[in-house]
């Protein structure tokens, strides 16, 4: 728990002991995690090559587009998630696997950088004697989208790239990491729930505190 927040980050929601505001911010934190992490890697795709007329499946800013269903049950489960995939054509890039590569990285960084913008208003929210509520959760769980998204498991994002490297004599292996990788997901971290058994989250939760700290400056 980092002082001055009234929940542990990760934040996971507890049924049996949610408060309202806390709820609110944190569906509000996610809600803007998702939009900005799919349209950084749309808009970094563009820039490198990608482009295409119009571009409305991609550039719209309307987060329930950009949703995924298992990506956000996931954030329910888990304090994080991911959103509907953004379709990358990488044979349009000059040099395919480097740019696909900063095209999906572009999601986390965006994610990074928000929660630094949210850090700097809670700071300057002390001056003004306000509640920093909102602001830390946006922190909180855009650290935990970034942090997360490096395990190699699709479609978080090293694990999709790591997929979309294959070749191409092995896309039906593709194909099944990419439809069963999102359930895996939500199925292990709803087993730590449940269970109380930690397999993911004790490795990867004490290194998103870790950045949440640095980035408030201690």
């Amino acid at each position: 728990m980092v002082p001055g927040t009234p929940w542990s980050i990760p934040y996971i929601p507890d049924p049996g002991n949610l408060a309202g505001d806390v709820f609110i911010s944190f569906i509000v934190s996610a809600l803007l995690a998702i939009m900005i992490n799919a349209e950084a890697q749309a808009w970094v795709a563009t820039l490198l090559g990608d482009v295409r007329p119009g571009a409305k499946d991609r550039f719209h800013f309307n987060v329930l587009f950009h949703m995924s269903f298992t990506g956000s049950l996931n954030y329910l489960v888990a304090g994080f998630g991911w959103p509907k995939p953004i379709d990358i054509d990488a044979t349009k890039f000059r040099h395919p696997r480097l740019y696909l590569l900063l095209a999906r990285l572009a999601g986390p960084v965006a994610n990074i950088l928000l929660a630094n913008i949210a850090a700097s208003l809670v700071f300057a929210i002390k001056f003004i004697e306000m509640d920093p509520l909102v602001f830390m959760m946006v922190l909180s769980v855009n650290v935990a989208t970034a942090v997360y998204h490096l395990l190699p498991i699709p479609p978080l994002t090293v694990g999709a790239v790591l997929v979309a490297w294959l070749p191409r004599r092995f896309d039906f292996f593709k194909k099944v990491f990419n439809w069963t990788g999102p359930f895996l997901i939500v199925a292990v971290f709803l087993w730590e729930r449940l269970t109380g058994t930690g397999i993911i989250s004790p490795y990867v939760n004490p290194l998103i505190l870790m950045v949440v700290k640095f980035i408030r400056g201690g």
